[in-house]
């Protein structure tokens, strides 16, 4: 709204307005990596309706190498990224034991990558870690400031993306999270419901504890971090994520198939009993008191976002 004056000061005031009112209206550029995995696919899903605000550049291997520190350099500069938000991981963890080189190049040194890069470019990183990151001995759940201890490759990579991350790009945002799935790509969620239509009987780890997250929530709060960095600041630091709710893998299982009208057996079995190549976390349940409370976050309760999921699926 304008003013319509006959003296200076309040012409001034009329300019000071329009100026922050373009502000205001000036979308803040944001990069997204491996855009074509589950959480870039449903971050996708809904960067719509927050196009008034932010522009998002979606990318996987194919548009942006991110293991090229050069073609990170020149894309962030080229488009006048404000926010990165890694969602590029390889995440094959029994693979991982043997191709150790490719699972460290993904992991570490492409974060490294994404941080040199925007500190250099003023740009601040969102980037998605995991539950692998501690031993699984705890009895409680983890927080942010507890021991890490990774027992595989993959944890010990993830690890190590964190603290290069931290280094090259103090102003970051880790997301640790854990037991993704989504509507997209392939996970567990879609493994059982194929198994449990396919065969009569299952055998599924029982003393594997923690929380399954829907990819499609874990969305969403990272657009509403996005908002909140927009809105007041940016609070760097690690922060935890999953749905809210303790369960195994045994009654996740049951939980599906029972959202999905499956009646396959299913019988629990321990972990020696199904031995893999990488160590799995016993216990991986998150503390997310810091992540609700700085974010003002409420998390909807994992037996719900996998009903939510299945009737997608389902549809």
């Amino acid at each position: 709204m304008a003013f319509f004056s006959g003296n200076k000061q309040a012409d001034d005031q009329d300019e000071t307005a329009k100026n922050i009112f373009q502000f205001e209206l000036v979308q803040k550029n944001i990069l997204i990596t491996g855009s074509n995995g589950q959480l870039g696919s449903e971050i996708k899903r809904i960067s719509v309706n927050h196009e008034d605000n932010f522009k998002f550049f979606f990318t996987d291997v194919n548009e942006l190498d991110i293991t090229n520190r050069e073609a990170v350099e020149y894309y962030l500069k080229e488009n006048n990224i404000k926010y990165i938000v890694n969602c590029a991981a390889y995440t094959a963890v029994d693979k991982a034991e043997d191709d150790m080189d490719l699972c460290y190049k993904i992991n570490r040194d492409a974060v490294a990558n994404l941080g040199i890069a925007a500190a250099n470019n003023g740009a601040e990183v969102i980037h998605v870690s995991t539950d692998y990151v501690f031993d699984g001995m705890a009895s409680s759940p983890y927080k942010e400031t507890d021991t890490t201890n990774p027992q595989s490759v993959y944890g010990q990579s993830k690890r190590e993306g964190e603290k290069i991350l931290l280094e090259t790009c103090p102003q970051s945002v880790i997301i640790r999270t854990a037991w993704l799935y989504s509507i997209f790509g392939n996970n567990f969620v879609k493994t059982m419901m194929k198994y449990g239509k396919e065969r009569n009987e299952l055998n599924v780890v029982a003393d594997q504890i923690g929380t399954p997250t829907n990819a499609a929530d874990l969305a969403h709060t990272i657009i509403k971090i996005l908002d909140f960095s927009e809105a007041h600041r940016f609070e760097a630091g690690i922060y935890h994520y999953s749905n809210e709710g303790v369960t195994s893998w045994y009654d996740f299982t049951i939980a599906i198939h029972k959202y999905t009208g499956i009646s396959c057996k299913v019988n629990p079995i321990t972990t020696n009993q199904y031995p893999t190549k990488a160590k799995r976390p016993q216990y991986s349940v998150l503390d997310k008191a810091k992540i609700k409370s700085v974010f003002n976050l409420s998390i909807p309760n994992w037996e719900d976002s996998l009903n939510i999921c299945i009737t997608e699926l389902l549809s």
